[in-house]
């Protein structure tokens, strides 16, 4: 069913690690900077989620025995300090997510390279250590960054969508870099996200319903032995009503026995001791 399928370790069929991107009132504040701190409704929205959200998925985690990822802009990290401490006390990876969540398409590279920097810094000062990882904002990576994630040292990226499963980016130059790919299918804006001040309006899906979506994405994926990510926020899939659907269906996965959960770290560098079995893909990065 794969082209380059990936073993997993202690007879797992399957890998999965549930990201976050903790955007919080970055997007409001990237999107509007003239008169964001007018826009209460919509910064109370994104607060929601480093505030209330991310707490509860903690809570479950730590029920669970769990560790995972999440993605944060360095403009986050230093606006909601106990949100990086609690996610750090219980564990779990924070992965590079932009300075805050600036559109990298709206300005110079030499500006990109700016902000990337400024917010590699805030990560070694708040996490004590380099990020491994990076996911764009909106997936808006570009040859450029790919180049500098390689420069820098990370070991994968999560921009990208030309695989199933981890594939290997390689550059001109000899680069590599370990790309996790997400799909629209396994994130939680198409139903969940109605956001007017970024002109995104979608008809908001029963909790249910949205969920769904990702557990039969999930069903494949064990049945083919592949890697399952969602891509979720805070503020909308840690409302209570569509966590306690996530919650339950963690359960359910976690009870089979055979799925690897880890954070994404792990299992890139996984990806990475396994290199030869991965697909290549070349991005023409400077």
């Amino acid at each position: 069913m794969f082209l380059h399928p990936l073993p997993w370790p202690d007879g797992h069929r399957c890998a999965a690690f549930v990201t976050f991107d903790i955007d919080a009132d970055s997007l409001i504040r990237s999107a509007r900077p003239d008169d964001a701190e007018l826009r209460l409704q919509p910064v109370s929205m994104g607060r929601y989620g480093p505030t209330v959200a991310v707490p509860r998925i903690l809570d479950t985690y730590r029920r669970l025995g769990m560790t995972q990822t999440f993605f944060m802009p360095a403009w986050v990290m230093q606006a909601y300090p106990a949100t990086v401490e609690a996610v750090l006390e219980g564990g779990h990876e924070i992965g590079h997510h932009s300075w805050c969540h600036e559109d990298p398409m709206a300005h110079s590279d030499d500006r990109e390279r700016e902000l990337f920097e400024r917010a590699l810094e805030v990560h070694v000062a708040m996490t004590g250590r380099k990020p491994r990882g990076y996911r764009a904002p909106v997936y808006s990576i570009t040859p450029a960054m790919v180049g500098r994630l390689i420069e820098h040292g990370f070991l994968y990226d999560s921009s990208l969508m030309a695989d199933d499963l981890p594939y290997l980016l390689k550059t001109p130059g000899g680069g590599t870099l370990i790309e996790m790919p997400p799909h629209w299918g396994t994130d939680d804006w198409p139903p969940f996200a109605h956001f007017g001040e970024i002109d995104y309006l979608m008809p908001v899906r029963a909790p249910s319903d949205g969920i769904r979506a990702f557990v039969e994405e999930f069903d494949a994926m064990h049945e083919a032995g592949g890697f399952w990510m969602p891509v979720l926020h805070p503020f909308l899939t840690g409302r209570l009503a569509r966590w306690r659907e996530m919650e339950r269906f963690l359960e359910t996965a976690l009870a089979r026995g055979d799925v690897w959960f880890a954070p994404m770290e792990e299992i890139a560098a996984h990806a990475a001791r396994n290199r030869d079995a991965l697909r290549v893909d070349r991005v023409d990065a400077p």
